[in-house]
């Protein structure tokens, strides 16, 4: 009788651990498809992709040389062009879903001994991958079901803060005026020609590059200055330039701009100047 009992326990609990699995396996599976029917959904041609991580590895605080690594993919040619950190690259894709596969691609040939980018590991993505899935503005390249090779970030096309001439108006909470002997106003420029950022910090001008993603998120990178001693101008720079360091989203209301970090009080206010 204990022999018929145990058997009969065995064989339930061999049924609950068989359902159990296929309902896990199910989850999995509701989520993939779910993952691929949004994919499905939105575009990943003609948009700018600009790198987050690379094999899992973060990439916003590598030397690329003050330029975002990104590609785009081009719908009316089936061309691919993108920065793989130093140089430029340029291929051909096809699409057939969320199925993706590109041509080998062909680069420049610039030498940046500076930079601690390995190009070709960024090139090596394009030669791997044979799908793609698309999730809150994130692009993930891939190969089979593996982990991401790398993923993308959409860069936002067209935003109200580029080509805009921004005179600072308050530096952490301070109202900012001009010093006398000050030649000119503090402010910043995105340039949309390589995502250039220019400006002048009160004594000195200021280059460097910017990323913009979805949501008003921004980075700022190699920001540098020129190096004149201004005795005479009563400004601190460095803490206009922090602002730079630390923001990582942007407020725009009509003309005005702040630049924030997370959801703290703006570190900065700017105002819109027009030129005629």
């Amino acid at each position: 009788m204990k022999i018929k009992l145990t058997t009969v326990a065995l064989i339930a609990l061999t049924i609950m651990g068989c359902n159990s699995s296929k309902q896990v396996g199910s989850t999995a599976t509701d989520d993939n498809s779910k993952l691929m029917e949004n994919t499905k959904n939105q575009s990943v041609e003609d948009v700018k992709w600009v790198i987050s991580t690379l094999e899992g590895k973060d990439m916003s605080t590598t030397n690329n040389r003050g330029k975002a690594i990104y590609f785009t993919l081009n719908s009316k040619d089936n061309r691919v062009n993108g920065y793989s950190g130093c140089n430029t690259f340029m291929g051909t894709y096809k699409l057939e879903g969320t199925k993706i596969s590109f041509s080998q691609m062909a680069s420049t040939r610039m030498a940046c001994p500076d930079s601690d980018i390995n190009e070709s590991e960024i090139l090596s993505v394009f030669e791997t991958a044979d799908n793609f899935t698309i999730a809150d503005g994130k692009l993930s390249l891939n190969k089979a079901r593996r982990a991401p090779l790398a993923v993308f970030a959409k860069e936002e096309a067209n935003a109200p803060i580029v080509e805009k001439y921004w005179k600072l108006k308050t530096l952490e909470g301070k109202e900012v005026k001009m010093s006398e002997n000050q030649t000119r106003d503090i402010y910043f420029m995105l340039k949309n020609d390589d995502n250039r950022v220019v400006g002048f910090a009160g004594c000195n001008n200021i280059t460097g590059s910017y990323t913009l993603q979805e949501g008003n998120r921004i980075r700022f990178n190699k920001m540098a200055t020129t190096l004149m001693m201004c005795p005479d101008v009563d400004v601190n720079e460095s803490d206009f330039l922090k602002i730079f360091e630390l923001a990582d989203n942007y407020a725009i209301n009509g003309d005005v701009l702040s630049l924030n970090v997370g959801r703290r009080a703006p570190l900065a206010v700017f105002e819109a100047v027009y030129f005629n």
